[in-house]
C-alpha cells in the first residue's frame, strides 16, 4: 500500500532495513526509519512534504546538472534525515529500485552522489570506508527513536 500511495517500489535493501528495525538514528546524527505498520499514510506523507523541500533546494542549487524531486524522471526521493538538516535521497531513474544511487543533499549547499544504495552507504558511512564530505563521523551506535 505504502509503494502504491508513493507511486513507485521502493529498494528491496531499504524495505527488509524497515522490516527488521523500527525508526531508528545512527550516532545521534544519522535518522533511518521507514513506514513501519499503521502509520503507512502517515509515511507517505511526511515524504511528501519532504519533497517540497528538496524542490526548494534543487531550485536553489547551482550544479552543472540541474536535479528535481520525484515524480520527474530521475527525480531525487528521500529515505534519511541528519539531525542537522542534510537529505539522504535515492536518484530514481528508469533502472530498477536496486539500482537506484545514493544523493546526498548537505544543509550547507553541497551535494554529492554515492553510486551503491541506502544501505551500503550507511555501512559505508559508518565504518569509514566512505569519505563523508563534509558530515560528521558517525559512530555505530543505535538509538531507537520513539522509545
Amino acid at each position: 500500500m505504502t509503494e502504491a500511495d508513493l507511486g513507485v517500489g521502493l529498494p528491496d535493501d531499504y524495505k527488509l532495513l524497515c522490516e527488521l528495525f523500527p525508526a531508528f538514528a545512527l550516532g545521534d546524527f544519522l535518522l533511518l526509519g521507514g513506514p513501519q505498520p499503521g502509520t503507512e499514510a502517515a509515511w507517505v506523507q511526511g515524504t511528501r512534504e519532504e519533497l517540497e523541500i528538496v524542490a526548494e533546494w534543487c531550485a536553489d542549487a547551482d550544479l552543472a546538472v540541474p536535479l528535481q524531486p520525484f515524480p520527474a524522471a530521475g527525480g531525487l526521493l528521500p529515505w534519511a534525515a541528519s539531525n542537522e538538516g542534510d537529505i539522504f535521497l535515492w536518484t530514481t531513474g528508469p533502472s530498477a529500485p536496486r539500482e537506484w544511487t545514493v544523493t546526498v543533499a548537505s544543509r550547507n549547499g553541497g551535494w554529492w552522489h554515492y553510486t551503491g544504495g541506502a544501505v551500503q552507504f550507511v555501512a559505508d558511512l559508518v565504518s569509514g570506508a566512505l569519505e563523508p564530505w563534509g558530515l560528521p563521523s558517525v559512530r555505530p551506535e543505535p538509538s531507537w527513536v520513539g522509545r
